[in-house]
Formats: C-alpha cells, sequence, structure tokens
C-alpha cells in the first residue's frame, strides 16, 4: 500500500516533537525549514549577550534524525498552500504533494505598522539575530573607548530594551550584570557606572503573564541590577542613534525589540480565520475549519480554552505536537478525535545570576531556588547530550568568575571616530 506523505513546516519544538513521535508510523515525512538546526530559543539571549556559542544552543535537523528513515529534511520555505490540490509550493519553485500537512513556521518580531525600525532594533528569533546582537554590542564598547566626545561615548554605552516579557527582562537583566561585574576588567577606560540599560515596556508591569507578586519581584531585582524600567511607557520612534518614548528622547548604542509577535505570513495562504497577529483559529483537534487533515501547532495557532488563549511558549508546542503525531498514526477521522488538552507545567524567567522567577501550580517563588530549577529544566531539554554538558559547564564557569566565553567579533567592521551633535532634550 501507498505510505502516506506527512509534510511538516518549521522544526522547532511543533514540528520536532511531531516528527520524532512518528518514528515508527508507516507515513514519510518530508520536513521542510528555510534553516537547518533546531534552535533551542529559551537560550538564545545567552548567545546574544556572550555567554554561550550558537552550537550550545542549535543542532543540525540532520544529525537529529540521522536514525530515523522515514524523515527527508528540505533546506527551504513554503510560501503558499493549495489546499484544493493538496499542495505546498517552495520559495526554490518545487511543489510538494501531502496526504496530512503540519504547519508550524513559528513567529517574527512584530513592530506594529513600523517595520522600518528592524534594521535598528533587531528582534532575537534566530542566531543571527543573537549574533548581530552581539556584534553590536562588543563594538560599541571597542568605540566608547576610542571617542572623545562624552555625548557619543554616553550614547554607544546606552542599550534601551524594548519590551518586558520574558525575553527582554532577560535580556536586560543579563546586559546590566554583565556591566556591573565584568566589562571594567576586559574593557580598561569604561567604569561599570557608565554602562546604560533601559527597559521600556507599555504595560502596567513586566511579565504580564505571570502573577502580580512575581512581576514586582523581578521589578525590584531588575533596578537592584541597575536596570533603569519605564512602564507606562510606548515607543513613539526609533533612528540610529535614539529612542524616542513617553516625550522622551534616549540617545542609545544599541535597541533590542523584544516587543511582540506576528505570525509566520504564509499561514494567509491557508485560507481561514486568523486573530489580530495573525495566527490561525484552530479547532479543538488543532486542525484548520473544514479541513481536518491541516493542522497549525506551536506559536502558529490561536486556541481559545476556559482559561484564555494558550500561550506560544515551548510546551504548548511540544504537547501539540504530541497530541498531532498521534492522530496521524492512527488515522483517527475527525469526530473520534478527543480534544487537544494542555498541561500547564508552569513558566519561568531568569532575571541574572541566581536571580529567576517561576510560577508552577501554586507555587510562586523568585531568588537562587527558582534559578536553580530552570537552569536544570533547561539544560534537560537541550537536545544533545553533549550540549547539556557544555552549557552547564559553561555556566558553572562563568557563576563562579563572572566571565562570558563567547566575546568575539566574527564579522569585523572598520570604524572611524565621527563627531556627533547630540540633540537638545537628549537624554
Amino acid at each position: 500500500m501507498k505510505r502516506a506523505r506527512v509534510v511538516v513546516v518549521g522544526g522547532g519544538f511543533a514540528g520536532l516533537t511531531l516528527v520524532q513521535k512518528l518514528k515508527d508510523a508507516p507515513v514519510d515525512i518530508v520536513l521542510v525549514d528555510k534553516s537547518n538546526h533546531h534552535l533551542f530559543q529559551p537560550l538564545l539571549y545567552q548567545v546574544a549577550v556572550a555567554a554561550l556559542s550558537p552550537g550550545d544552543v542549535a543542532t543540525p535537523l540532520r544529525t537529529i534524525f540521522r536514525r530515523q528513515n522515514n524523515v527527508e529534511i528540505r533546506l527551504d520555505e513554503v510560501v503558499a498552500v493549495d489546499r484544493s490540490r493538496r499542495e505546498v509550493h517552495l520559495r526554490s519553485r518545487e511543489t510538494l504533494g501531502y496526504d496530512w500537512l503540519v504547519m508550524a513556521p513559528g513567529n517574527e518580531p512584530s513592530y506594529f505598522g513600523n517595520d522600518h525600525w528592524r534594521e535598528m532594533a533587531p528582534g532575537l528569533k534566530t542566531i543571527e539575530d543573537a549574533l548581530t546582537l552581539r556584534e553590536k554590542q562588543i563594538l560599541a564598547l571597542e568605540m566608547a573607548l576610542c571617542v572623545s566626545d562624552p555625548h557619543e561615548r554616553k550614547r554607544l554605552l546606552t542599550t534601551v530594551v524594548v519590551g518586558g516579557g520574558p525575553t527582554g527582562v532577560e535580556m536586560a537583566g543579563s546586559l546590566a550584570e554583565i556591566a556591573r561585574k565584568n566589562v571594567e576588567k576586559d574593557f580598561r577606560g569604561i567604569r561599570a557606572e557608565e554602562i546604560r540599560v533601559v527597559l521600556i515596556d507599555g504595560g502596567e508591569r513586566l511579565l504580564a503573564g505571570f502573577p502580580e507578586e512575581l512581576s514586582m519581584r523581578t521589578l525590584e531585582d531588575l533596578r537592584e541590577l541597575g536596570v533603569e524600567v519605564r512602564l507606562n511607557t510606548r515607543v513613539d520612534k526609533i533612528d540610529e542613534d535614539s529612542v524616542w518614548a513617553g516625550g522622551e528622547q534616549i540617545a542609545a548604542g544599541n535597541v533590542v525589540w523584544a516587543a511582540g509577535n506576528i505570525a509566520a505570513p504564509v499561514l494567509k495562504t491557508l485560507d481561514c480565520e486568523l486573530d489580530r497577529v495573525g495566527r490561525v483559529k484552530v479547532e479543538k483537534d488543532l486542525s484548520i475549519p473544514g479541513d481536518g487533515r491541516v493542522f497549525v501547532l506551536g506559536d502558529a495557532m490561536c486556541l481559545e480554552t476556559e482559561n484564555g488563549t494558550l500561550p506560544g511558549v515551548a510546551q504548548v508546542a511540544m504537547q501539540s505536537g504530541a497530541y498531532v503525531a498521534e492522530i496521524i498514526k492512527d488515522n483517527i477521522p475527525g469526530d473520534r478525535r478527543k480534544p487537544f488538552k494542555y498541561f500547564d507545567k508552569g513558566s519561568m524567567a531568569t532575571i541574572g545570576r541566581a536571580r529567576a522567577v517561576a510560577h508552577i501550580g501554586k507555587l510562586k517563588i523568585g531568588g537562587f531556588f527558582a534559578w536553580a530549577i530552570w537552569a536544570l529544566i533547561h539544560v534537560a531539554f537541550l537536545i544533545q547530550f553533549r550540549s547539556r554538558v557544555r552549557v552547564m559547564l559553561e555556566w558553572m564557569w562563568y557563576y563562579l568568575t563572572f566571565s562570558p566565553g563567547a566575546r568575539l567579533l566574527y564579522r569585523y567592521r572598520i570604524f572611524r571616530e565621527r563627531k556627533r551633535r547630540v540633540p537638545n532634550g537628549s537624554i
């Protein structure tokens, strides 16, 4: 009998889990991703702050599936889906037919209609993003040692992080901690108090998805590290030199965007209802309305439950991938499928060395214990044993010495000192 073909779009947590669960199923799988690796995004910010190397948080897809004979890897990008013909169209102009289609393309930073900010304020979604941010941070320190204009020096040593979710909090806390502990040692001539980190969020509190007491704990920890936190503040403008927010101009050498996400544009070609950020409104079995052989998972799906819309976190992606794998493996018809039920294992965010917050069931904790739980869980979910050992050793070394191990420039740029006129009113 002809084996069913399963086309999986995206090698993130959802796609990876689904393909692994179909290891012994009588199907042929084509996994399409525009990157050749699975990225462990929860630790990507540590690449951006030079605490880890890219290879510590990413594993090639071909290495992961080298022993799974029913998987074919395609380094390509799906640009459109034709459900009437059961085909997906790739950027390479190839067409793939499917019997089952699983869309898990993830998301990308949302600039709320200001896409021209992207170049000045990169997000943190890919290895390239992390390396770009890391390079800009290191170059700013190098340039600050060479300029004579005090306003330009202050600008270069200022970083603005936009967004008070987990990514923004983790970035701001890590940058401030590094400034306090080791910049003076490696960049003689720069004092720790000159390093300025500003965290801006439009909401009333940080980590809006966490209990309020943990949000307050996070705010206190960040301020103790020296981060300037500005709540109820919206960004009005970003250019190559400054950020305008709350009626003020902040001269900044680096800007990190962590303020929001939008789903992958390819989801529009499914021709079904989307929510305000472009996610597909799926049925209870995670299929799209009217087509039980097309599923949307992870960050790309919008599923309403009695507790609200499911968040775009790794646990939702992994559980949704495992759930759909069982449907495909057993070829369960739509009227016999049990609704997807998400088991919430808790939420965690790290703030700095031995600083974190965790909400697990009714347990609300912060400090070293929360950080230790966060570290163990994240290491456990890394793909390869070698990565787990390496990351744990890196963390132990950093914990004891405060010395990052990956402060390298791979794409060195020649720069010249420029005399800048800082506009009146900048701070």
